[in-house]
């Protein structure tokens, strides 16, 4: 978590943003001054929320969030981090690995490869639909038309969704939109059903 760009909130506006010892030692400067509003803290590209632990001393906070540096790569080429695990295919599917140039691993790593491709850009916006929604459904749900910003980010309508945050306080409305800017810049694919996956969470607005 530690190398997670996080962002810190303190009632509606924003108090810190950056690494989690950056965000976790303004919160405690913040609530040693006397900072009476509650501080809720999210990963700043996936709106998931974060706690800290804010014990002992500054140099206790610095410590246990310091940052560990990965360690120099050695000569060479980098090692492909292979990891073996167990698949259980059919009989066919053997027999047809089998006969591939190459052998079932190097196949089914390719077959997983232009999978992944083929649906890089639904899983780009499913994610940043995704985000916006955690961050605004914990930070703006009783702010003025919320329900009709939350559908218009599932539709995919820029306009709509700017307009309906227009008059939230200023920070939550931007980091609200800068989550959700991918949800409106990435096409989906295929025949348009990318956007059925998401009425359940919209009806669930209503239960």
């Amino acid at each position: 978590m530690t190398h997670l760009a996080l962002i810190a909130f303190a009632g509606r506006q924003r108090l810190a943003e950056g690494d989690a010892t950056t965000v976790a030692l303004a919160i405690r400067q913040a609530q040693d001054s006397g900072e009476a509003l509650p501080v809720q803290v999210f990963e700043d590209a996936t709106g998931r929320p974060v706690d800290l632990d804010l014990r002992g001393t500054p140099d206790d906070i610095r410590a246990r969030y310091a940052l560990i540096e990965p360690p120099p790569r050695g000569p060479g080429r980098p090692k492909l981090g292979v990891v073996a695990r167990e698949i259980t295919l059919l009989p066919r599917h053997w027999d047809w690995l089998a006969s591939q140039p190459g052998g079932a691993s190097v196949v089914l790593r390719r077959l997983v490869d232009e999978a992944r491709h083929a649906s890089e850009a639904t899983d780009r916006l499913r994610e940043a639909r995704e985000a916006a929604y955690r961050f605004m459904s914990a930070m703006a749900g009783n702010e003025p038309h919320y329900e009709e910003a939350i559908r218009a980010l599932f539709a995919g309508d820029n306009e709509k969704f700017t307009a309906m945050i227009a008059g939230w306080p200023d920070d939550i409305s931007r980091h609200a939109h800068k989550l959700a800017e991918a949800a409106f810049t990435i096409a989906p694919q295929g025949n348009g059903k990318g956007q059925e996956r998401y009425k359940p969470a919209i009806g669930s607005l209503h239960a």
